[in-house]
């Protein structure tokens, strides 16, 4: 938690590695800002320092028109936290609230509404429907800008009951109505495609993202290149398809196909997941780098602890690479996906994407002979994917990190590394470190012989909470790169043993 001191001096130094972690409120004007808005700096007395827009726009203030504070990262401390506050808030990001209302995100946490109210008021300053109203008119503005929808159109699909709350939520916000935001410079092909911008913390190593998740694409269902991410997403009233590629400036340009525009919500927060977008990686550097890992670090900045948009295809994905390759759980997942994955409408396809991964419910129906795996693996998948589909282990955003881990476990076949690697990707957690894998080990040996970590890598490793999921890809990442230098190598001695002997050999 930062105090109201370091917060003022963040605003003072117009500091961007804190936009989004909270928000500046000033009494003089009545606006709240980011921490790093151009304009000039207000005087101590007069701000106060909110958590969350929420917060800010329900104590009477609208949002600045010259930084845009609603267009700011997430704060990733709602990453981080495991507790229930932190659960609700991804909840309510994720279109819950707008689904099943406050009673639906109470039984999906183990509280009664009141209960909740109380717990996020405590912590917040603001009630969950005021997060969730915050989280409607951010959505409702993305229509506005980016679509030729009607007014009516924009409102219902953004989550508002009727058009006079749709305009009185925009006027509270923004101090102007809906229609004052369209600029009329809208093409008319923007309602098969919508196109938001995602705000990141630099810095950002993309290539690297983009590689770590090009070697593991599913055919349909992903497709992954130099410069681009896109794949199915199976969302609450209909599938997706998202393309992320690289925008101008901090910002990732994420454009959607959605069968149901209600799903724009879930989609963005599925999108920013995906891509760790949310995460700080200033902070994480300087614990990783107290810790002695500086050439790691060195070597690998912006690095991200990529999620999924699937948690029960990174479940099964897991299992399914239990002691085999990379490429050969590929293998078995495109078996799968043309096997019992679900076509998309041609509306919604984007190149190569044509298919959404099959529902857990499916995947527990598959017959034994269209595996091709061992009995024991079968039997895993199997018992992994009845209890998502029955509910009794919550891998969403929402998900218990460790109840579902003590779930997990009970399970035979699912073991430590499992048990990590879902937690790191499909839970979210920060805090995972895969000393069991094989390409860890490999990594650590060879950071053995150069002297980093050599000294009771156990201890560091202890000073890199909470952020031990960025050791696990840092050490994945030096991996690689290490033996991709070692092919090159010895692709490059093989060349030259074969110029001599070329020229050893007479001509003909």
């Amino acid at each position: 938690m930062l105090t109201t001191d370091q917060c003022y001096q963040a605003v003072a130094g117009r500091d961007r590695r804190f936009d989004g972690m909270f928000f500046t409120a000033v009494h003089s004007t009545g606006i709240f800002c980011r921490p790093s808005c151009p304009a000039r700096t207000p005087l101590r007395k007069n701000v106060d320092f909110y958590r969350t827009a929420a917060a800010a726009a329900e104590a009477g203030f609208r949002a600045c028109k010259r930084c845009r504070p609603d267009a700011s990262p997430n704060s990733p401390e709602w990453d981080i936290r495991a507790d229930v506050t932190a659960r609700a808030v991804r909840l309510i990001r994720d279109g819950l609230v707008d689904r099943e209302g406050i009673p639906g995100l109470a039984s999906a946490l183990g509280y009664s509404p009141r209960q909740l109210g109380r717990v996020l008021r405590a912590e917040l300053g603001v009630s969950p429907l005021a997060i969730a109203r915050t989280e409607r008119v951010r959505t409702a503005r993305t229509l506005v800008e980016s679509t030729t929808m009607s007014m009516s159109e924009i409102a219902f699909a953004a989550g508002f009951s009727s058009i006079r709350q749709f305009n009185e939520s925009f006027r509270d916000v923004y101090e102007s109505s809906p229609r004052h935001l369209r600029t009329g410079r809208i093409s008319a092909n923007t309602t098969d495609s919508i196109v938001v911008r995602l705000a990141y913390r630099p810095p950002l190593d993309l290539s690297h993202l983009f590689a770590y998740l090009g070697v593991r694409a599913i055919s349909g269902v992903e497709d992954v290149g130099a410069a681009h991410y896109t794949r199915s997403l199976r969302l609450a009233h209909g599938p997706a398809v998202v393309s992320l590629t690289p925008g101008p400036g901090d910002f990732i340009e994420c454009r959607l196909r959605l069968a149901d525009t209600r799903d724009l919500g879930s989609a963005v927060s599925r999108s920013r997941r995906i891509l760790d977008l949310d995460a700080d990686p200033v902070a994480v550097n300087s614990t990783l780098t107290a810790a002695g890992l500086s050439t790691l670090t060195d070597s690998f900045p912006g690095i991200r602890s990529p999620g999924t948009g699937d948690p029960v295809e990174l479940a099964i994905r897991t299992v399914l690479g239990q002691q085999i390759s990379v490429s050969a759980a590929r293998t078995h997942l495109n078996r799968l996906v043309d096997g019992f994955g679900e076509e998309l409408p041609a509306q919604l396809r984007v190149g190569s994407v044509d298919r959404v991964f099959p529902t857990a419910a499916a995947i527990a129906d598959v017959p034994e002979a269209d595996w091709s795996l061992p009995t024991r693996r079968i039997e895993t998948i199997r018992s992994v994917a009845t209890r998502l589909a029955e509910g009794s282990i919550d891998l969403g955003p929402g998900g218990d990190r460790q109840a579902a881990g003590e779930a997990l476990l009970a399970i035979a076949g699912i073991g430590p590394w499992s048990l990590g690697y879902i937690r790191m990707r499909a839970l979210g957690d920060p805090d995972i470190h895969l000393g069991s894998d094989l390409g860890v080990a490999k990594a650590l040996r060879s950071l053995h012989g150069s002297g980093e970590g050599s000294n009771d890598w156990s201890r560091q490793l202890e000073h890199c909470r909470p952020w031990r999921s960025y050791v696990t890809h840092l050490l994945w990442a030096h991996h690689a790169r290490t033996r991709h230098r070692r092919q090159q190598d010895r692709a490059q001695t093989q060349t030259h043993e074969g110029h001599n002997e070329t020229r050893r050999t007479p001509c003909p």
